[in-house]
């Protein structure tokens, strides 16, 4: 990290260091450096302001005028660090959540330290916060503050925690960083909308529940722990609004189910097998007359995919599978046609699809099952150089995705039976975590407040569905998170007597590059793609939507009859 941080500070710095220094201010404090961001920025698209009410307009106009401020909101919270997986700034980024929530006035803030969870590993803290505003309707509101490690520092075009705004066409201004996008960009919208709205009028139309886990990339593990000791913290709650945004083309899609995903850990060590090293690693020179666990474990995970590692080869791994449904791949047929996978590759960052059919490809990504590899170490770990080792024990970290009706449970199950089959009855199998999916519906109040939003934001979209479905958002869409804690719909698992509530993801602003180097969020928009402070319009008129202070949209004109 060092290495890059220095890098950054030749490059853009040392003409600076070359010059004189500017004589010292006179007359006060100098005034603060303005970042410059232009509210709409290149964006061909506007709220309809006819059909905003003019207490929201106030709220608009609030936006407008302080978004350098909310930008800097944002990078001073990206420049946390927050991972997970280390635990690196995971205690002070829990206060910095708690902060938030204190400063919008919420009368109840938190931080629970969970303890030790079912999996064996403590669970990071996690903050709740409630706040009355004595409203008619309660939103609880999902947060993740943690996010992803720097895997490789390198491949960043900017340091991923300085949070700095760059040019990245079509948009003027996108801010780079770890979280930028999963999920701190968002999710700061939402609280600057908050804020704005109690700036204007001292009060929100809606009450709050806030729960912010610090275990998103680690199973959740920490709030399954939080919601089955708390139910009761999340009564009242009347629906669920998940952070969300535009797809690239600049449509809008209405979240909030869940696929499932089992995480595990597969070790082969000598010690297990009975060959091979069986305490330490030895000198590589051994492997002459010695076996080794590292190339045991390399045909072990072979016997477990086809031959193009996209196949599983785990007997029983597909049972229970539910096939796609008519409105689903409706839906797939509908995005496919409308789907560039040369360009689609690009925004993710890969040469291509395993399938060069848009629909297809659509479908593996929104309704297949997956069997992948995370991770592998052992024995010599450094890059370059050399060092003759024999590993003795060698592990790998493996995330299944599964859909309705299957169980994480059970895949692991039927891992430990064909593995067992295989020959490798000494490998041990390690669960880590399990987020069962959740089906969700759109069709509901909050479903609708959506829908609202986006007539009046302009935005593309289509109608709230009826049918629960797992999927949601973009066209593309994937990704799991803990929908079935809090969902009224048809769960993977029931874990806690809370009733469950309609849930909604969706709004406005753009991002990309989660879990991989250069993650952004865009700042000022372009095209059809709002920037952050139509991100921020969005989640203010979902709210107003909500609440009921957003009169139904204009009806249309019949169309007329001709002869």
């Amino acid at each position: 990290m060092r290495r890059v941080v220095i890098t950054f500070c030749t490059l853009i710095v040392a003409a600076a260091c070359n010059q004189p220094a500017p004589p010292p201010a006179t007359g006060g404090a100098p005034a603060a450096a303005k970042l410059g961001v232009r509210p709409a920025g290149d964006t061909e698209i506007q709220p309809d302001m006819s059909q905003v009410p003019p207490d929201l307009q106030k709220v608009y106009a609030h936006i407008d005028e302080h978004i350098d401020e909310h930008v800097e909101n944002l990078q001073k919270w990206i420049r946390q660090p927050s991972i997970s997986n280390s635990g690196e700034g995971i205690p002070e980024s829990a206060e910095m959540v708690k902060g938030f929530f204190d400063e919008l006035g919420c009368q109840q803030t938190q931080v629970f330290d969970v303890g030790v969870t079912e999996y064996g590993s403590p669970g990071n803290p996690v903050v709740y916060a409630k706040c009355d505003e004595g409203a008619a309707k309660t939103v609880l509101i999902y947060w993740m503050y943690d996010t992803m490690p720097i895997t490789q520092p390198d491949a960043w075009t900017s340091p991923p925690f300085e949070a700095r705004l760059v040019e990245q066409a079509p948009y003027k201004k996108v801010l780079i960083g770890r979280g930028a996008t999963n999920s701190k960009g968002p999710q700061m919208s939402q609280l600057n909308a908050l804020r704005a709205i109690k700036a204007v009028h001292g009060k929100l139309p809606v009450n709050l529940i806030v729960v912010a886990e610090g275990d998103e990339e680690r199973m959740d593990i920490g709030l399954r722990k939080f919601v089955k000791d708390h139910p009761d913290l999340l009564a009242g709650a009347d629906a669920m609004y998940l952070f969300g945004g535009q797809a690239g083309s600049g449509s809008g899609g209405y979240g909030g189910g869940s696929e499932g995903c089992v995480y595990v850990e597969l070790t082969t060590s000598g010690k297990s097998w009975g060959r091979g090293p069986t305490v330490s690693d030895i000198h590589g020179s051994n492997k002459r007359s010695v076996d080794s666990p590292a190339w045991r474990h390399i045909k072990m995970l072979a016997s477990l995919v086809s031959d193009d590692g996209n196949t599983p080869l785990i007997d029983g791994f597909f049972e229970g599978m539910k096939p796609i449904e008519d409105f689903q791949d409706a839906e797939l047929k509908a995005a496919a046609a409308r789907t560039d996978l040369k360009i689609a590759a690009e925004n993710v960052g890969v040469a291509r699809y395993i399938s060069d059919d848009p629909y297809t490809m659509l479908k593996m990504q929104r309704y297949g099952t997956s069997f992948n590899i995370d991770g592998i170490w052992g024995g010599n770990m450094y890059a370059g150089g050399a060092g003759a080792i024999l590993p003795n024990k060698v592990t790998s970290k493996h995330n299944f995705r599964y859909v309705p009706n299957m169980t994480g449970p059970g895949i692991v199950k039927k891992l430990r039976a064909q593995l067992d089959k295989n020959g490798y009855k000494d490998v041990e199998v390690k669960m880590i975590g399990d987020v069962p999916w959740a089906k969700m519906s759109a069709d509901s109040d909050i479903g609708r407040a959506l829908q609202r939003t986006y007539e009046v934001m302009n935005i593309p979209h289509g109608e709230p569905r009826t049918q629960w479905s797992i999927g949601g958002g973009g066209a593309a869409a994937g990704g799991y998170w803990p929908a079935y804690m809090f969902g009224n719909g048809e769960v993977g698992e029931k874990i806690s007597n809370f009733k469950g509530v309609p849930i909604v993801g969706g709004g406005a602003g753009n991002g990309g590059r989660a879990h991989a180097a250069n993650e952004y969020y865009v700042i000022e928009g372009a095209g059809k793609v709002y920037g952050m402070a139509g991100a921020e319009k969005a989640v203010a008129t979902l709210m107003y939507a909500f609440a009921g202070k957003i009169p139904p949209a204009p009806s249309k004109p019949a169309p007329t009859k001709t002869n």
